[in-house]
């Protein structure tokens, strides 16, 4: 599996397209806007879309999810469902952040910890991360130790928590038990901002940093 970054919106979020290298098919990860630049990148790796993935409901993260099901006739796996009330008040959220607007959806697969998620022939693990959002889900591929983490975990810092429902307690145990164990020299790509290892974060990060918990 190999992964492309396509930064979409005014948030310069990350979009991740995986793509199954045996088979040409694809997964586009949180696929918050900017569909023109999506569908070129598609066309660049020359890859089919086979399914949406979403690691979180926040709009720079999931607003042309519903678009791109319907123009690709692809399945939305994600998040858990604990984020429905995110992707329910889409409309109202895009209008408040002037973001594009919006319409809420239905995914057609709420996702679990210990769920994995296929396309191609990739397998990928789900981990259930609250704390920056109570239905935030982590993407592992254990094979290629590559993990899509959206807003949990970022090059020195965590994702926020003063929205609603967010739970900063939550975040850092997120972060230290679900995603540590799963290997120092695991790269990741987080929703905004250059990629690191897991490792470079234990290490530096100030805010989840080994030192700092003894």
């Amino acid at each position: 599996m190999k992964c492309a970054i396509v930064p979409v919106t005014a948030y310069q979020q990350n979009c991740s397209i995986l793509v199954c290298e045996q088979t040409k098919k694809a997964a586009v990860v949180d696929p918050g806007g900017d569909l023109d630049k999506i569908e070129q990148a598609l066309q660049q790796l020359g890859v089919k879309l086979e399914k949406i993935l979403l690691t979180h409901g926040h709009m720079d993260h999931c607003a042309i999810a519903d678009d791109i099901r319907t123009k690709y006739n692809v399945p939305i796996e994600g998040p858990h469902e604990a984020d429905r009330f995110w992707i329910d008040k889409l409309p109202e959220w895009c209008e408040m952040s002037g973001f594009p607007h919006a319409e809420a959806f239905e995914s057609d697969r709420w996702l679990h910890d210990g769920d994995t998620v296929q396309f191609g022939e990739q397998t990928l693990d789900v981990k259930h991360c609250p704390g920056h959002t109570p239905g935030h889900v982590v993407f592992f591929h254990a094979g290629v130790k590559v993990a899509i983490v959206g807003d949990v975990l970022f090059q020195g810092s965590i994702g926020r928590t003063d929205f609603p429902m967010g739970d900063h307690e939550a975040l850092i145990r997120s972060i230290r038990e679900k995603l540590w164990p799963l290997g120092d020299d695991v790269s990741f790509i987080p929703g905004h901002g250059p990629t690191s290892t897991f490792g470079q974060e234990r290490q530096t990060n100030p805010f989840v940093a080994d030192m700092r918990f003894g």
